[in-house]
């Protein structure tokens, strides 16, 4: 104890216990690469108090948006699986390798984004492209939409899965509902004048562009 300068085993009994500072909590890797305009939110409740996160617009996201590539593990075992996520695979040195995503520090933001059912709720497409696995979206995202994604056609063929995926619901505990988040606006770098949605901002910039 610096106050009595005794040695002690355990707490000082005249000063009482040291003051703990804990270490400030480090996100992961995967929650540290999400884009600013897009928010994890959590979902359902599953046994054992198993979270089951999705990935949500901030903003509008315009249509063409392209995402990746999608960071994991080349692995010819798929270690760790999970039925609301797509399984991905590429071919890279004449090889089928899975990427494999065992923890959220292993992999990129993209590890969170869900399945898509059916067409209607698909907002993303997953590709591969020189050995790399790129999400991009086929149609515009409005704000608090959930972004979800399924294999494009070439891509299913060579997963071997079908073109569109259609899934039962599952019994789960839903989390009570979630409040939106304000809507941030598109800022111009330039002249910081601020926007509601991305196309007018781009529309400003160029606009900006040729005056200068």
């Amino acid at each position: 104890c610096e106050d009595c300068g005794k040695s002690l085993i355990g707490e000082c009994k005249l000063h009482g216990p040291l003051i703990r500072a804990k270490d400030r909590v480090i996100p992961s890797r995967a929650r540290l690469t999400l884009p600013h305009y897009l928010t994890l939110r959590v979902l359902e409740l599953r046994a054992g108090n198993q979270q089951i996160l999705g990935v949500f617009a901030k903003k509008v996201i315009q249509k063409r948006t392209q995402f990746g590539p999608y960071v994991g593990q080349l692995s010819t075992k798929l270690t760790c699986y999970d039925e609301s996520r797509l399984v991905l695979q590429v071919l890279k040195d004449g090889g089928k390798y899975f990427l494999d995503t065992p923890n959220e520090d292993c992999g990129n933001w993209m590890m969170f984004v869900r399945l898509a059912r059916n067409q209607e709720e698909q907002t993303l497409v997953a590709y591969q492209h020189c050995g790399e696995v790129y999400f991009t979206t086929v149609k515009p995202i409005e704000p608090h939409t959930e972004l979800k994604v399924w294999y494009a056609a070439d891509y299913a063929k060579f997963m071997e899965a079908s073109a569109v995926f259609i899934k039962e619901e599952s019994d789960v505990c839903p989390l009570p509902p979630v409040a939106k988040e304000p809507i941030d606006p598109w800022i111009c770098s330039s002249c910081r004048s601020t926007f509601a949605t991305f196309a007018l901002l781009e529309s400003h910039q160029c606009i900006h562009k040729d005056r200068v």
